[in-house]
């Protein structure tokens, strides 16, 4: 069971670093942008550069995307058949969540 947790919260981790990877992207977009009256060999170099790692980056982004969907997709049916394949372990399950839950939030009071 630990090891479906780690997995969750690496699936967590991975979607942060993807949103985080979009706002680096789009703020290499909004730099490309406000330098493009800058002029000279190097500088265009440079963008030209920029431009087609972005690009490349873009399409990585979107098949990590992708591929956390389907891994997603995947866990969630993989719960779904379980549940249904063992309905009395899931309520069980479920109501000692909400017991160990209650207490917690009892103690606090």
């Amino acid at each position: 069971m630990s090891t479906k947790l780690a997995g969750v919260e690496g699936e967590v981790s991975k979607e942060k670093l993807m949103q985080d990877f979009r706002l680096v992207v789009t703020d290499a977009e909004e730099l490309l942008r406000a330098t493009a009256g800058i002029a000279g060999e190097k500088v265009s170099a440079a963008r030209e550069r920029i431009q087609e790692n972005l690009a490349a980056a873009k399409v990585r982004l979107n098949e990590a995307e992708s591929a956390l969907i389907e891994k997603t997709e995947y866990a969630a049916k993989a719960t779904d058949e379980y549940v249904h394949d063992n309905p009395w372990k899931a309520i069980g399950v479920a109501a000692s969540v909400g017991v160990i839950v209650g207490m917690l939030i009892g103690r606090d009071r």
